[in-house]
This record gives C-alpha cells, sequence and structure tokens, in this order.
C-alpha cells in the first residue's frame, strides 16, 4: 500500500492547529513560575520551571487537541516539584558552612519573602492548593486532579490554606 498525504488527513488536521510551543510557553509561562515559587519556593522554582516545560516540550506533540494546555501545564510542575522535594530530601546537608542569613529583600517580581515564609509553612496539601487554585487560577475540579482528592477536597484544604495565612502573614503589622 502506498502512503499519501491523502491517507492520513486527520493527523495533518490536528497537526495544523497545534499552537507552537513557543506562544505556551508566552502564555503560560508566568502561570507555571508563580505555582513553581508557591509549591518549592522562589529558591528552586526556576529550576522547577524549567523541568517542567522540558517535560512538557517533550510531551507536547502527543497531547490531544482539545486538552486544557494549562491544567496540564500545572500538572508536570506539581511532579517536577515532588521530584525536586524528594531530591532534596536525599542530598546531604553540610553543617559546618557558614549559612547566609535569608534577605529581608522584596523577591523578583514583587513578592515579599515574609510570604514565601508564610506559604512554605503551609502543610504541602494546603500550599498546593493555594498555588494551583489561587496563583494559576485553576477550577477546583482541575486542582483535585492535579494534587489528588476530590474538588470539595481541594477547596477545603485552600480554604484552609488562606485561612492560616490570613492569621499568620503579616500578623503584627495591623497592631
Amino acid at each position: 500500500m502506498v502512503r499519501t498525504s491523502h491517507s492520513v488527513p486527520a493527523l495533518r488536521l490536528l497537526d495544523m492547529r497545534r499552537e507552537p510551543f513557543e506562544a505556551i510557553v508566552t502564555r503560560h509561562g508566568p502561570t507555571v513560575l508563580r505555582v513553581c515559587q508557591a509549591v518549592v519556593g522562589p529558591e528552586a522554582a526556576e529550576d522547577a520551571w524549567s523541568e517542567t516545560f522540558l517535560a512538557a516540550l517533550r510531551a507536547y506533540p502527543g497531547l490531544r487537541p482539545d486538552s486544557n494546555v494549562e491544567a496540564w501545564l500545572v500538572t508536570i510542575a506539581h511532579r517536577k516539584a515532588i521530584d525536586q522535594a524528594r531530591a532534596e530530601s536525599r542530598r546531604p546537608l553540610a553543617l559546618d558552612e557558614a549559612r547566609d542569613a535569608p534577605s529581608r529583600e522584596p523577591v523578583p517580581g514583587g513578592w515579599e519573602s515574609e510570604l514565601w515564609a508564610a506559604l512554605a509553612a503551609l502543610p504541602p496539601r494546603q500550599r498546593q492548593t493555594v498555588a494551583y487554585h489561587y496563583l494559576a487560577g485553576l477550577p477546583y475540579a482541575e486542582v483535585a486532579k492535579v494534587a489528588g482528592g476530590t474538588p470539595e477536597a481541594a477547596r477545603r484544604a485552600a480554604a484552609d490554606g488562606i485561612a492560616a495565612l490570613r492569621k499568620t502573614y503579616r500578623q503584627g503589622e495591623s497592631q
């Protein structure tokens, strides 16, 4: 059987409708970076962001055309953050080295270090659901798919996380 361009018209149409990956990075890159910053912290966020888009680039040709690209990228970022946390927990700590005191300067992008500390103090599930819903703008059904569980559990974890942030973030300023 001779294969011509007419023998696979559906595949050709799918390739024609696919948005260039560069446009995906441009549109969703800032959201993915905010999610990475919230989940793994500002120091490791750029590495997680890079790993997310490298993995996404490899998988992009197989993505269904009707997929929610933003939710797909947040899912990849979630998995890369877990990978980074596991790798970090296995690294030996050099206790004899002097450590720099944390900076009190704002983190690039306008977020203040106190907010990052408050986010980092949240339990992982609350931190993830706050990041995915409030920073990435995903609906709770998508948050549940990414983080695991039900939409109701995701809503509860995010509400608990926001309540904890309200209690701890800049607590002393209003007094």
